[in-house]
């Protein structure tokens, strides 16, 4: 079976929650989920808006990418 460009864009995210592990560079972080996965992810929203910071060891959820699972958006800190 093949998956088309649209079927691929209507893919929802998934929600997941994490722990940050690792501040990278340009406002990228590594987010461990469930001790086994490893995600790297960005602060979702405008930073001049919705500028929340987050160290290592914060508790947080994310969306992943529906392309690309190892990439993701933080949406919330917990």
């Amino acid at each position: 079976m093949t998956v088309t460009a649209q079927e691929g864009a209507a893919a929802s995210p998934l929600e997941v929650e994490g722990v940050v592990r690792e501040l990278l560079p340009s406002a990228l972080v590594r987010v461990s989920i469930d001790g086994r996965y490893d995600v790297v992810a960005h602060p979702g929203g405008s930073p001049s808006r919705n500028y929340v910071r987050v160290v290592v060891g914060d508790r947080v959820r994310l969306t992943l990418s529906p392309t690309d699972r190892t990439r993701g958006r933080i949406v919330e800190k917990l």
